[in-house]
């Protein structure tokens, strides 16, 4: 309002105001301008104080008696101490979204997805140069695992893509594909061993998609679902459940 205020004057119409920051008056230069020790939002101090609303407008409004600016006054009053806010909110709408807490599990899907990602260049070069690939058992192959294995986690939900395959059969050939896309993209790196033992160290000690398998055995080991139960054996090999049993 402050730089309006010249425009104002320069057609004949006297303004003046009130300021709450000083510094940014100093700047524009206003007119006439009454600056007040207030918090930000009270202009005229605290609510419900008639008498001393009126002192403050009535010594903004004085300001016109000054024929030539820019003046800049200051309110000497401080502003009285005001009753607490007891009432209702006129708009008790909060338009945020509330996001849902992050869990350890929320944690660990995010790095996992990063880990998966990091290894597809590998895996398509294992795929060019084999002209196969394993790792495409489950309902939309490789580009769905991610997906397919963070639902089930969170809402123990997995697509079948046919009334003949059970939830816990699906499960399974998600959790091979996973393993076959590891496989295959770490055996094509320059270096890396390719036998057997090698590979299960690697992946069931050092891969975030092992920690991922073991969630998914807990949560087979829990469920009503009979087809998911009878998995739990298949999903981890007798010899690396010592990496996740307590």
């Amino acid at each position: 309002m402050g730089g309006l205020s010249h425009y104002f004057e320069e057609e004949g119409l006297p303004t003046t105001q009130i300021s709450l920051i000083r510094e940014h008056t100093e700047q524009i230069r206003p007119p006439r301008a009454l600056w007040v020790p207030f918090e930000l939002g009270r202009p005229l101090g605290v609510p419900n104080d008639p008498g001393f609303q009126t002192r403050v407008i009535t010594a903004a409004l004085e300001m016109f008696n000054e024929d030539k600016g820019p003046v800049l006054k200051d309110f000497l009053e401080e502003a009285p101490e005001g009753a607490a806010y007891t009432g209702t909110p006129a708009c008790p709408v909060d338009f945020q979204p509330h996001p849902e807490p992050i869990t350890e599990l929320d944690k660990l899907m995010t790095a996992f997805k990063v880990e998966f990602s990091q290894m597809r260049s590998w895996y398509d070069l294992a795929a060019e140069k084999r002209g196969r690939t394993t790792a495409v058992t489950s309902d939309g192959g490789v580009e769905n695992i991610v997906g397919t294995l963070t639902d089930f986690l969170k809402h123990e939900s997995i697509a079948t893509g046919s009334a003949d395959i059970s939830r816990g059969t699906a499960l399974r050939m998600a959790v091979e594909d996973l393993k076959a896309y590891y496989f295959e993209a770490v055996t094509i790196q320059p270096g890396q061993p390719t036998d057997s033992h090698s590979l299960a160290e690697w992946f069931w000690g050092e891969t975030l998609a092992a920690r991922v398998i073991s969630k998914i055995r807990e949560r087979c080991f829990k469920s009503q679902d009979d087809s998911l139960r009878h998995i739990t054996r298949a999903l981890i090999p007798k010899a690396q459940l010592y990496r996740f049993e307590s």
